[in-house]
């Protein structure tokens, strides 16, 4: 036990005549361990992504309702009263008729 634990800690298992099985494990290993690291990078990459677009998203979306409110606003009859009394044009007194048309039948 104790000898396998020296040889282990010296490393002869990677220089002894048996080796190239030792070798293909630990290369195989390092091979998966560079893969899944890498996988892991792509995966934080993509969630910074989303959190980004997902800010742009709250950006955008704040930008349409702030406009959507300013276009109610001057849609508003008083607003426009208040825009057209600056250019000298005030709304009529009389209110408007309305103007029906029959079609005489033969």
């Amino acid at each position: 036990m104790k000898n396998n634990i020296y040889h282990i800690l010296r490393g002869k298992f990677l220089v002894s005549d048996d080796s190239f099985k030792n070798w293909r494990i630990i290369i195989f290993i390092s091979v998966l361990s560079i893969i899944m690291i890498a996988s892991s990078h792509s995966a934080d990459k993509k969630v910074h992504d989303i959190a980004r677009l997902n800010n742009e998203v709250k950006e955008w979306r704040s930008v349409f309702v702030d406009g959507r409110s300013k276009l109610m606003r001057l849609k508003m009859e008083s607003g426009i009263i208040q825009k057209m009394a600056e250019k000298g044009i005030a709304p009529s007194p009389n209110p408007p008729k309305k103007i029906k048309v029959k079609s005489e039948k033969k």
